[in-house]
């Protein structure tokens, strides 16, 4: 894993679940951080691990490397413009899902600024982060996408540089594209062979040991199996997700007939009002469209995280 050759200075805005997990892995690496949240108490654990948090956001208005990852596009116009208003990092890695358009305007904002700018989407969530399994695809300036690499890389398994611009927000709404239509042909198999007899965790130890298996599958399969839905990714948000997905099919003439379908059954189980739990709740409605009510197996299987 590349390391950094010249220690930079390092900014954080956010630590909620995900935020609080990357930072933490930073200042666990060494690196000079100081971090900010909106509700600094959320924030102070971090300081025994060597970060510096910090009272008000202008505070990291000269890191050379300024982190955001927050909750909507609203709140990152918010924090960036607040950190401008008193100086400029040289460089700002923005890891939020924000849209493909935000993600321009930022751009060009921070351009008009003389920033560097990298879009920075990441795969996983706070569990992936602790396992160091966290991913992050990447656009922007090679020589920026260079230079950040090393503390990109801290944070989990590496990341992929995609290109210039915004590219690697079409990355990441295609993998949440994958995603849904992926759990959904999940939840039909499983249901398939519970209904023709088989345990739930049988089958997922047969399909996580075989080439079909990947992190994704062994990661669901303690939901999948016991019936645990704590939110990991809600249905509205792998809604909002799919038709970003449908809406890019449709401008760049690009045919999407399995997530048109995904996002139609998607939209029959929000309708339901199954809106708040986790989005592998698709279990529940496959189950109930095929004729059988689920009950959790309480079997002991692991989720492929853990070493």
């Amino acid at each position: 894993m590349p390391t950094p050759t010249n220690k930079q200075t390092l900014g954080w805005i956010g630590a909620g679940r995900m935020g609080y997990a990357m930072a933490e892995r930073l200042a666990k690496g060494g690196c000079d951080i100081a971090v900010w949240n909106r509700t600094k108490a959320k924030a102070d654990p971090l300081s025994k691990y060597g970060a510096k948090v910090v009272n008000q956001l202008e505070e990291l208005s000269t890191k050379d490397i300024l982190f955001c990852m927050v909750s909507t596009y609203d709140d990152v116009k918010e924090v960036i413009g607040k950190v401008l208003a008193k100086g400029k990092p040289k460089m700002v890695v923005e890891c939020s899902s924000i849209s493909l358009e935000g993600s321009a305007e930022l751009r060009q904002l921070l351009s008009r600024h003389k920033i560097e700018y990298l879009a920075a989407p990441v795969s996983g969530n706070a569990k992936v982060i602790k396992a160091g399994k966290l991913t992050f695809v990447v656009s922007g300036p090679k020589a920026a996408y260079d230079l950040a690499r090393p503390y990109l890389d801290m944070m989990g398994t590496g990341s992929s540089y995609v290109g210039e611009g915004e590219l690697s927000r079409i990355a990441k709404i295609c993998h949440n594209v994958m995603l849904g239509v992926t759990i959904q042909n999940l939840c039909e198999v499983l249901i398939l062979a519970q209904k023709v007899g088989m345990p739930r965790h049988a089958f997922l130890d047969f399909l996580n040991k075989s080439v079909m298996g990947s992190m994704f599958t062994r990661y669901k399969t303690p939901a999948l199996v016991n019936l645990d839905f704590h939110v990991t990714f809600t249905p509205k948000l792998l809604r909002k997700d799919l038709d970003l997905g449908l809406d890019a099919g449709r401008e760049f003439e690009v045919p999407m007939p399995l997530t048109s379908i995904t996002r139609d059954v998607l939209q029959q189980m929000i309708g339901q009002g199954m809106t708040e739990q986790d989005f592998s709740t698709l279990l529940l409605a496959q189950a109930k469209a095929s004729g059988i009510e689920l009950k959790p197996e309480n079997v002991e299987v692991g989720d492929g995280l853990s070493s």
